[in-house]
């Protein structure tokens, strides 16, 4: 929550997003490692953008967008956030990421693990693989 102080100057009061994202994170990271999956990479980053988490699975490139939202949130589901621009970024960034390691021409899939987080206790409510999601 962004609130004024009468000064003219912004405070950032109570933002626990980086917590949440980071415990969402987690939460796919878990899942992923649960079903197998081989993970290549967390929070890779190049000049184009981010992805959370770059893993292998049956011989193919798995790029997840992981998003993490408390229950009850007024912006809609996990899911919904990754929008068209969000998924073109995935896309070019992927596309870079296995240009720099000579992998040009791999099989890939895109993916989304939707966490729920409990608004009292922070808590893990649910975690929703969604398999070539974009």
């Amino acid at each position: 929550m962004i609130e004024g102080d009468g000064t003219g100057s912004k405070l950032v009061k109570n933002d626990s997003r980086p917590q949440t994202g980071q415990l969402g994170e987690e939460a796919a990271y878990q899942l992923l490692l649960d079903a197998d999956f081989i993970i290549r990479e967390r929070n890779w980053r190049c000049r184009s953008g981010e992805i959370d988490i770059i893993a292998e699975y049956e011989s193919r490139f798995v790029f997840v967008e992981v998003r993490t939202r408390k229950e009850g949130g007024k912006f809609g589901t996990a899911v919904e956030s990754v929008d068209h621009r969000k998924r073109q970024k995935v896309r070019d960034t992927a596309l870079i990421y296995l240009r720099s390691i000579g992998k040009s021409n791999a099989l890939m899939r895109f993916d989304v693990i939707a966490v729920s987080i409990s608004r009292q206790d922070g808590s893990i409510l649910a975690c929703k693989h969604y398999e070539s999601a974009f």
